[in-house]
């Protein structure tokens, strides 16, 4: 059985290296990317109402006999504000496109779902929709906004299905070259 575990920004760093396995299990990224993105989330972890989710599932260890956790997927996000990279790359694509009003409506006071990621093995079981709702749960924020690859993949059924709305498509990211959707939805998440 697979439980969540709030965990914060000393321990999500403690184990960063578990973290970073996951998502490189389940992203796929080119390998010359991986110390970047552990770079990144590092530093996600010392902004604002930074929280964090670690999916875990209980083995018996061979050395024990007793019931160890072990990490099988995470979710983390933060309040956007600005001088955060993402945020600010967002808010003036959104500016460009929508409007200063929805912009600051999306943006203004978001609760930023940074990265969301369950290793394949234990993906399709809902394990990722309840990571979202549990780290959504409580959260003052007025919006959710996430983004992730703009192309029909599970994770944006996933998105769609939970009332998440696609605010900019076709986006590529300054260096980049991947089209993405940005996406939001009104907090709470009922």
């Amino acid at each position: 059985m697979i439980e969540f575990r709030g965990a914060g920004p000393a321990e999500f760093i403690e184990r960063l290296d578990t973290v970073i396995d996951i998502y490189t299990a389940a992203m796929n990224p080119p390998r010359d990317q991986i110390t970047g993105r552990k770079t990144i989330m590092r530093n996600h972890g010392t902004y604002p109402h930074f929280q964090c989710y670690f999916a875990e599932l209980r083995d018996i260890s061979p050395a024990t006999g007793r019931p160890e956790p072990r990490i099988v997927g995470f979710a983390y996000g933060f309040r956007g504000a600005p001088g955060q990279w993402w945020h600010d790359v967002v808010s003036r694509a959104l500016t460009e496109r929508l409007g200063q009003q929805a912009a600051d409506a999306w943006l203004g006071y978001a609760f930023e779902l940074a990265e969301i990621h369950v290793h394949p093995d234990h993906q399709g079981k809902g394990v990722g929709r309840a990571m979202i709702r549990t780290l959504c749960a409580g959260r003052g924020e007025r919006s959710a906004v996430l983004s992730t690859h703009d192309q029909p993949t599970a994770a944006r059924h996933l998105y769609a299905s939970m009332g998440f709305t696609d605010l900019l498509t076709k986006f590529v990211f300054p260096g980049g070259y991947e089209n993405y959707a940005i996406a939001g939805r009104p907090l709470p998440l009922t």
